[in-house]
């Protein structure tokens, strides 16, 4: 590994991981080459995610996608840049199997890569239930389509209960992990990638190069969900004129580089994620945009953080929200399978519910106005109901 490429985007993110709770510290390095992954456990042995509250049951289709017109920027020797895409969508009734969190040996890694492996189990994580079905026989009718990418080093299933959630409500939902830059992430035929990106991208600018790729990616996810034959059934399930897409940490900053580049997208969101991109949030026209993040890392006076500089070139609807006591992995499932799993870190003044809850709330609402045009009063100012939010205008 390179240990000052390491150090350098450890001090980089250090701003977006401040006293991570538990299942949130940082990354740990990884082998350049993939390895062999275990398969699947069983899914009823762990956890269990937030019950979504939307009237669908809730389908999962999965997808490896490969975008035959790009190299992969962190090894080119793999070829062509590859995707696995977690599709969750509005379902019929309770049709297909119980759909796994990850596999035990993701969970392993990601427990390692948290500093707590050997704390509980990894097949207890992976066997995490997740309220969605593989298989499961889509919903009659178009829904909105929302694409959500993970933070830097951390795989797609850490997004799952935002997915789950927004796919019972009536929306299809695509978790996407970009190869060689999660921790650990099983690709078909039992290859384990390791985030070669966590070793090479270690400036501003390299991140800001992270960021960019991961507007291609979404892009071409845009492309395969809406017009290619991978997806089948499920492209017939998809309103094409209602996109959006929200990201946790670098993630947040790949929804607004892909709605700069991308116009099908109609609304962002930013969950806790500085921009990288100089200048910040730029391009997007009137289109909505929302950035949810801790006070801590993101208040008005944080001195390291660029989105002061995003809200000025934002045009359109536009909100900044901090959430006081939160951390930055609160707006990912960590926070919560952390307390059920005796992992809750004393330091995060939020618990993983509340976490949860304020996550579910906003970044639904902020869709329900914005792609199914559903008034929204909790977006318009202060509410007691969520006296840890609260509305910048600087």
């Amino acid at each position: 590994m390179n240990t000052r490429r390491h150090r350098a985007a450890s001090a980089i993110l250090l701003a977006l991981a401040l006293s991570a709770p538990l299942l949130g510290a940082a990354p740990a390095a990884s082998a350049h080459q993939g390895t062999r992954a275990s398969s699947p456990a069983p899914h009823t042995s762990g956890p269990a995610l937030p019950v979504p509250t939307g009237p669908y049951a809730v389908g999962r289709h999965t997808l490896h996608l490969v975008d035959r017109h790009r190299t992969d920027p962190w090894v080119p020797a793999a070829g062509n840049r590859e995707l696995m895409v977690s599709v969750f969508y509005p379902a019929r009734g309770t049709s297909g199997s119980p759909a796994a969190y990850m596999t035990a040996a993701e969970a392993e890694l990601l427990l390692e890569a948290r500093g707590v492996g050997g704390a509980v189990p990894a097949a207890t994580v992976a066997g995490t239930r997740t309220h969605a079905r593989d298989g499961a026989h889509p919903a009659a009718g178009r829904f909105p389509l929302v694409l959500l990418s993970p933070g830097f080093s951390m795989p797609r299933s850490t997004l799952t209960s935002l997915a789950v959630e927004l796919a019972g409500r009536g929306y299809v939902v695509a978790a996407v992990d970009h190869a060689y830059e999660s921790v650990g992430t099983v690709f078909p035929g039992g290859r384990m990638l390791p985030c070669v990106a966590c070793e090479q991208a270690g400036t501003k600018e390299e991140l800001a190069g992270v960021v960019r790729g991961r507007a291609k990616d979404l892009s071409f996810v845009i492309d395969e969900l809406t017009k290619g034959r991978r997806a089948g059934a499920l492209s017939r399930a998809i309103d094409p004129g209602r996109i959006g897409i929200a990201g946790h940490s670098i993630g947040g900053a790949s929804a607004a580089a892909t709605m700069a580049a991308d116009r099908r997208v109609r609304a962002g969101a930013d969950l806790d994620g500085d921009f990288f991109v100089d200048p910040a949030a730029t391009g997007l026209g009137r289109r909505p945009f929302m950035m949810l993040g801790a006070e801590s890392t993101h208040g008005p006076g944080s001195a390291d953080s660029d989105w002061p500089a995003a809200w000025r070139h934002l045009d359109g609807w536009k909100r900044w929200l901090t959430v006081t006591g939160a951390e930055h992995f609160s707006f990912t499932d960590l926070p919560w399978l952390a307390a059920r799993l005796g992992l809750e870190d004393p330091a995060a003044p939020l618990s993983g519910e509340r976490s949860w809850f304020l996550t579910r709330d906003y970044v639904a609402a902020f869709f329900d106005l914005h792609l199914r045009g559903l008034p929204q009063p909790v977006l318009d100012g202060p509410a007691a109901a969520y006296p840890e939010v609260v509305f910048r205008q600087p």
